[in-house]
């Protein structure tokens, strides 16, 4: 039996336009959440990567991350089940497209919609986790990372994947 500690890493897109941020309203075990478009880091791709792709899944509009708002780490007890899930999360922001007609939400993702921060504050009961709002106070305070601070291997993308044989 495998006992490392493996946290979760996910990514996560702190979009803003006029003073509002986008957030996705979105079935969990807990109920209906709001959360920053976000999700798992996928196999053979950057951080960046994952968070543009994630955006689109989640929003259906396209997401360039330009810099890096931070790295957190948190903690999660699921009440239901008492699970216990440590999540990585990188927070990009960076330029929203439009959105693109005909590209469907996310499954479990009910609709998106524009808050502005004090909006976000205010539904903090509603949140997904802590990360939503500390990602969103982070940028509105401008805190900015370059896109460089995270290294991304050639071998992630290029190197085939294991197969059960090879393991």
């Amino acid at each position: 039996m495998d006992t490392r500690w493996k946290p979760n890493v996910t990514v996560a897109a702190i979009i803003e336009k006029d003073g509002r941020y986008l957030l996705v309203e979105e079935l969990t075990r807990e109920g209906l959440r709001l959360n920053n478009p976000a999700g798992h880091l996928d196999p053979f791709e950057s951080p960046a990567e994952g968070c543009a792709r994630e955006a689109l899944e989640e929003t259906a509009h396209p997401f360039k991350p330009t810099a890096l708002v931070g790295v957190y780490l948190s903690r999660f007890q699921r009440p239901a089940t008492q699970e216990d899930i440590t999540y990585l999360r990188m927070a990009f922001c960076g330029e929203i497209g439009e959105q693109q007609p005909g590209l469907s939400l996310d499954e479990g993702i009910v609709r998106t919609v524009w808050m502005t921060l004090d909006e976000v504050r205010a539904s903090a009961d509603r949140h997904r986790s802590p990360l939503v709002l500390r990602c969103i106070e982070d940028h509105q305070a401008g805190q900015r990372f370059p896109l460089e601070m995270i290294y991304t291997d050639a071998a992630v993308a290029s190197l085939p994947p294991l197969t059960a044989a090879s393991a």
